[in-house]
């Protein structure tokens, strides 16, 4: 009986080791964790993960709230630094999934403000037609991210997830 248990903990470590590999080459971002940021920036667009933009851009653009793609999104002081905490702590280049490294190696020395400057982003999405997207009134933007990507949410972006409204599924 003990050498069962011995032999079942001796095949685990091989699986158990290889689990941050597996995880850090999935293509999903992690779902947003924090509550207040999704309270906060759900409440007026889809509530980008901040996987997708480098801790650099997420600082930028939370000191730049007063003006925050032409509205006032000002926060309070603790608020504000709770909520670039989040961002910067779980920032492209403070992860290691295999789409944000591909974020951080398209970027260069760039630093986006919109995920939609993302050279990565850019590249993934060049072949919509614009009637799909931004002729589409269900869209409207590339920037509407569960729009299409079904799954978005939950930080899934894959292929199989994209459902454009209007139109449907959408292969390459």
């Amino acid at each position: 009986m003990m050498k069962n248990k011995c032999l079942n903990v001796l095949l685990l470590i091989p699986c158990l080791l290889a689990a941050p590999a597996v995880l850090a080459n999935t293509p999903g971002i992690t779902p947003i964790s924090a509550a207040d940021y999704q309270e906060e920036c759900g409440s007026c667009h889809f509530a980008y993960q901040p996987e997708l933009l480098p801790s650099a851009s997420w600082r930028k653009m939370m000191a730049g709230l007063h003006d925050h793609f032409g509205e006032n999104a000002e926060l309070g002081a603790d608020a504000g630094a709770r909520l670039t905490a989040y961002l910067v702590d779980h920032a492209a280049d403070h992860t290691d999934n295999k789409r944000s490294r591909r974020i951080m190696r398209s970027l260069g020395t760039t630093v986006p403000l919109r995920i939609t400057d993302v050279p990565y982003i850019k590249k993934e999405h060049r072949e919509l037609p614009r009637r799909l997207v931004q002729d589409n009134d269900k869209v409207k933007s590339l920037s509407n991210c569960d729009a299409c990507h079904t799954q978005a949410v939950k930080g899934i972006y894959s292929e199989s997830g994209i459902n454009i409204p209007g139109h449907g599924r959408w292969d390459d």
